[in-house]
């Protein structure tokens, strides 16, 4: 400490410490010259102490102007040193001989001077020396002192410039929080610095972007407007620089960028936008995004065939050339896209396509379509998480994200993937199924296309997941919409090629209509109509006919019943009691079914009365018990004058004429030319007659049974009545 007084004059030391900023940076400098002369002369143990003394004197000091005194002479200092500062920063480099048994062959001796190479220098650490002390500052509480630390930094980096990069991560924690600071001048101050800091990292070989990304990881999530505009300044600059792989980083801090995008500040979102969209468009440009739809192509060339170096295929130089360059060229395009972590990324992305911020979800969605088309097998894992976070923005109020949502569905929906790659399926059916139970119409449609596509591409492994959505898809047969119901009913029809799940869709459709009357009312001719379509009429029918043959509640059953096969017989069966209101109604329905597009066919089949007379003459039966004031008899009567009256003979009129002789039991069916008692597909009409004659027996019996009960109750009340009259009449007429 001697050497340093006796080497600095007393009035510079008094006047470095000074209240006025004039006097401070006159000593300032006549200390650069001080530094200077030492430097030339070599001495730098007399420099060390120089700088001791304004780190422990000044910089240390409990008095302001003391530390700003400190901190402006330590800048002096580095002006003076020049070239040589860099060894006064922090660390003490010290030569030592390569002697044999420190292994250091690499060496060369010439006029007593040994040349080594870089990394034969040692180390040690020296004692804190000129930045340790400034970047100190930076927390100090007075502003000024602060603003005098950013001016005293400054001026050290202009001078060392590149060997300033050691202390990179230490000065970037430091800038990050005077970028916030309360006074407007430290402020101004910091982005001096950080613009010159910015500058020496992008023309420095030393700066470690490994080291730096968890320190800017860490801070991605701050809130502070002025932070997030540095950090996404800092962002920016990196990803600038050609030798820094920012794009290999961007799952440390994508996360954050996304954050910013709701902002309260448009500056920041623009920023955070503009960042964004250059990190996407570098990754649309890369080599990877280009070779990888490539690479799967000769995957799926070359999974299912190995050329053997020896047999009759390896006789094909070329072929086999062709495959060894392939299988090379896949292991080139396999490194290259470790540069583009697509996976990691699309973890980030499918969390903010749920973000309540519109222009968040939009970004995140637009991003996601574009991994879609260019992720390749990288993303086969993680495709019932992109389907999760596409499936709600289909629905989204916001049409450009409905838009890019719709066209990423599609593009997921194109792609073939197999289980052996890595496809989930019952990841995806499980996403499927949660969306079934959407609010919004337009995703319950979009999940019952996936299970729908799944069905046709991995029929064998859906149906082993089918405990898990059989009983959802059940229940969306209540669907408010009839799209979906109408969707449901075909991922029904895919599953129920299988006949035991045919028959538990039937059975838990007849069940449904039963506990719900307003399903059935509402939905009921939809759904079978549908089934019928899809699967057959006759299968869809005969399976309701033989579990409605043992349903216990007659009334329900005869709303489900609807047959018009060998309907003259069935309507000459009919007698008074039948006829009611629930009887009219239920008629009416049926004429109302028969001019829907289901029964075109039947339509059509009244062109050829010749051919069909029995339905003819069932059509008209149905007109003669209808009321003729009912839109029902309107409709059909309208219907069949439209019947053409040629190839319609007198013969076939009497052949097809009403008989009561034709209704009396299964053995006086009347049949048509060439007709039996039972038909092609085995099915025994008069057995059929004989069960509807039981049923309307029973029918009967009931409506007899309710009548006598209700009669009874009506006596009963008269009864009281009556006597309760002749009571008050005795009461009256007592004295």
């Amino acid at each position: 400490m001697a050497d340093a007084l006796s080497i600095i004059p007393a009035s510079v030391l008094r006047n470095l410490a000074d209240k006025l900023y004039e006097k401070r940076k006159n000593a300032a400098l006549e200390l650069e010259g001080i530094v200077k002369q030492l430097a030339q002369a070599g001495d730098h143990e007399k420099i060390t102490a120089v700088i001791k003394l304004l780190t422990e004197d000044f910089t240390l000091s409990p008095q302001a102007n003391h530390r700003k005194g400190g901190l402006i002479g330590l800048a002096a200092a580095t002006v003076g040193l020049t070239t040589e500062a860099a060894q006064h920063l922090e660390l003490e480099f010290t030569l030592i001989d390569p002697r044999p048994e420190d292994g250091i062959k690499d060496w060369e001796s010439g006029d007593n001077t040994y040349q080594l190479l870089f990394h034969h220098i040692k180390k040690k650490r020296g004692p804190k020396q000129i930045v340790p002390p400034v970047l100190k500052s930076f927390s100090d509480q007075d502003s000024r002192v602060r603003y005098y630390a950013c001016e005293a930094l400054y001026n050290i980096a202009k001078v060392v410039r590149g060997d300033f990069i050691m202390f990179f991560n230490q000065i970037f924690d430091a800038l990050c929080k005077l970028s916030a600071d309360s006074d407007a001048n430290v402020q101004s101050a910091a982005h001096l610095l950080d613009r010159l800091v910015k500058d020496i990292v992008t023309e420095s070989d030393q700066f470690s972007i490994e080291e730096f990304i968890p320190l800017l990881r860490e801070r991605m999530n701050v809130l502070n407007p002025y932070v997030r505009q540095f950090l996404v300044g800092w962002i920016t600059v990196l990803d600038s620089v050609p030798d820094i792989d920012m794009l290999g980083f961007l799952p440390d801090f994508l996360d954050g960028l996304f954050n910013m995008l709701s902002d309260s500040s448009h500056e920041i979102r623009q920023q955070a936008d503009s960042a964004l969209s250059e990190f996407l468009q570098e990754i649309k440009n890369s080599p990877v995004s280009i070779l990888l739809p490539m690479m799967s192509l000769f995957k799926s060339l070359f999974h299912y065939k190995y050329i053997t170096l020896s047999g009759t295929e390896a006789s094909c130089s070329w072929t086999n050339l062709s495959f060894v360059l392939c299988v090379q060229f896949l292991m080139i395009l396999l490194a290259l896209s470790k540069s583009v972590d697509y996976g990691r990324m699309a973890e980030i992305l499918v969390q903010r396509a749920g973000s309540p911020d519109e222009f968040t979800r939009q970004t995140a969605i637009t991003w996601i379509n574009e991994f879609v088309k260019l992720g390749g097998d990288q993303l086969i894992p993680y495709y019932a998480d992109i389907l999760g976070a596409i499936l709600p923005c289909i629905s989204d109020k916001e049409e450009k994200i409905r838009v890019v949502a719709r066209e990423t569905n599609d593009e997921l929906l194109a792609i073939r993937a197999a289980p052996s790659d890595g496809f989930d399926v019952g990841a995806i059916l499980a996403v499927a199924k949660r969306h079934l139970s959407s609010e919004w119409e337009a995703t319950r449609i979009e999940a019952l296309h996936w299970i729908s596509a799944l069905l046709d591409k991995h029929h064998d492994e859906v149906l082993s997941f089918l405990g898990d959505i059989f009983d959802t898809l059940l229940k969306a047969l209540s669907d408010p919409s009839d799209k979906v119901v109408l969707l449901v009913l075909e991922v029904h029809a895919q599953i129920a090629k299988d006949t035991k799940h045919f028959h538990d869709l039937v059975v838990f459709l007849v069940d449904n209509f039963r506990n719900d009357n307003s399903l059935l009312e509402k939905r009921g001719a939809l759904i079978i109509r549908r089934l019928c379509v899809l699967l057959g009429a006759e299968t869809v029918y005969r399976e309701l006919s033989a579990i409605l043959e043992k349903e216990a509640d007659l009334d329900f059953a005869s709303i489900m019943v609807q047959a018009y096969q060998h309907a003259c017989t069935v309507i000459q069966s009919l007698v008074e009691e039948d006829i009611n209101v629930k009887f009219l109604v239920q008629l009416d329905k049926l004429i109302r079914l028969l001019e829907t597009p289901i029964f075109a066919y039947l339509r059509l089949q009244l062109l050829e009365p010749g051919r069909y007379p029995w339905l003819l003459k069932a059509l008209y039966g149905l007109l003669m018990l209808l009321p003729q004031q009912s839109a029902a008899f309107k409709m059909l009567r309208t219907r069949l004058k439209t019947v053409p009256s040629y190839s319609f003979s007198g013969e076939q009129l009497q052949n097809t004429s009403f008989g009561t002789s034709h209704i009396r039991g299964p053995n006086h069916i009347p049949l048509q030319d060439g007709e039996m008692k039972h038909d092609k597909q085995g099915i025994n009409f008069a057995l059929r007659l004989q069960q509807f004659e039981k049923m309307q027996r029973q029918h009967r019996a009931l409506a007899k049974s309710q009548a006598k009960s209700h009669s009874a109750s009506a006596s009963k009340i008269l009864d009281f009545t009556s006597l309760a009259q002749f009571q008050s009449s005795r009461t009256s007429q007592k004295p």
